[in-house]
C-alpha cells in the first residue's frame, strides 16, 4: 500500500467513477482502475463491486474510506502547519531592546502584537545596546533595537526614531521658567549625565563645546530614566530621551526643549543572513505604526 493507492481510491470514492478521478489525478482511467485493483491486492479485500460498469463501495470499503479520510485530515493538518512555518518560523518571537524603549514603545508593540498572535511565543529582553547587537548577531535574538552607538559590523540596520533631547528637573528648579535651555543655561547647575560612551552624549557635549562651553557631569548613568529619577529629586538636571520620561511627568518631573537640538537615535537590528520571518515583518510594522503615533519632539 503506496500513497498514490491511496489517493486514486480517495478520488474515486469522492467523485463517484474512476473516469471523473482520473480527470482529478491527470492520469488515464484504466491507470486509476490498476491502481484500485493494486490496492486491493495488498489490502487482501475488495473496495469496489463493479455493478453494471459502475464501482459500488463495499462495507469494507466504506469503512476503508473512514480511515482514510481521517489520515488526510492529519495531512491537511501538516499543510496548515507548514504553511504557517514558512510564514510565521518556529512559532517564538525573540526579541531585544534598549532600556528606553523596553518597557515602553516595545511593550505597547507586544500587547498590540499578541492581538494578532494570540498563540506566538515572546521572549523580550531589555539590555544594553551593545549587548543587543551581539545577542542578534549571534542568532539568540529575531530582532533588536539599539542605539546608533552600537557596532554596526556584522549586521543589517535600519534607522528607526530620531528624537530630540530634554531636560528634566524637578518641578521647583529655577529652569522650569525657561521655554527653552541653552549651553549657558545647562552648564549653571549640577548635571547629571549619559554614560561617555553614549553617542547622544557625544553630540551633546560637541553642542556645548561649539557654544563655549564645558558640561561638568556630577553623577553618569547609561539609563535616561536614572536620570528622570534623579532629577526629580533634587537640584540636579539631565539630559534625557523623553521616551523615558514616561510616569516620571505624571510625578512632576519637568521637561524643557533644549537648543541647539541634540537628537536620540535609535536603529532596529538583524542578523543580515537570515530572511526576515513574517512574525518579524509584522511586529516592525506595529513598532513603526505606533511610533508615528507618538507625539515626541523631533
Amino acid at each position: 500500500m503506496n500513497f498514490r493507492q491511496l489517493e486514486a481510491f480517495r478520488s474515486v470514492m469522492i467523485s463517484g467513477s474512476t473516469v471523473r478521478a482520473a480527470e482529478l489525478l491527470q492520469v488515464t482511467q484504466p491507470a486509476v482502475s490498476r491502481t484500485i485493483a493494486e490496492l486491493e491486492a495488498s489490502l487482501g479485500f475488495a473496495l469496489f463491486d463493479r455493478v453494471r460498469g459502475r464501482l459500488v463501495p463495499t462495507p469494507e470499503g466504506q469503512l476503508f474510506f473512514r480511515e482514510v479520510t481521517e489520515s488526510y485530515k492529519g495531512l491537511d493538518r501538516l499543510r496548515s502547519a507548514a504553511a504557517s512555518i514558512r510564514e510565521y518560523g518556529s512559532g517564538l518571537l525573540r526579541v531585544a531592546s534598549l532600556s528606553v524603549l523596553g518597557p515602553t514603545l516595545v511593550a505597547r508593540a507586544i500587547q498590540h502584537f499578541r492581538m494578532d498572535h494570540p498563540k506566538i511565543r515572546i521572549l523580550l529582553q531589555v539590555t544594553s545596546s551593545a549587548q543587543v547587537r551581539n545577542l542578534v548577531a549571534d542568532g539568540q535574538i529575531d530582532v533588536g533595537l539599539a542605539a546608533d552607538e552600537i557596532d554596526q559590523s556584522g549586521v543589517d540596520t535600519q534607522s528607526f526614531l530620531s528624537v530630540a533631547g530634554v531636560i528634566a528637573m524637578a518641578p521647583d528648579h529655577p529652569l522650569v521658567r525657561k521655554e527653552v535651555v541653552t549651553p549657558a543655561d545647562l552648564v549653571a547647575w549640577p548635571l547629571i549625565g549619559l554614560s561617555p560612551e553614549d553617542r547622544a552624549r557625544h553630540r551633546l557635549d560637541a553642542a556645548l563645546r561649539e557654544a563655549g562651553h564645558r558640561a561638568d557631569y556630577i553623577l553618569e548613568t547609561p539609563s535616561s530614566a536614572t536620570i528622570c529619577a534623579l532629577a526629580l529629586s533634587g537640584d540636579a538636571v539631565g539630559f534625557v530621551n523623553p521616551i523615558s520620561a514616561e510616569g516620571y511627568s505624571e510625578r512632576g518631573l519637568v521637561l524643557r526643549p533644549f537648543a541647539p537640538k541634540v537628537t536620540f537615535r535609535s536603529l532596529l537590528v538583524f542578523r543580515p543572513d537570515t530572511q526576515r520571518a513574517g512574525l518579524v515583518r509584522d511586529f516592525i510594522a506595529i513598532l513603526f505604526r505606533l511610533r508615528n503615533q507618538m507625539q515626541l519632539p523631533r
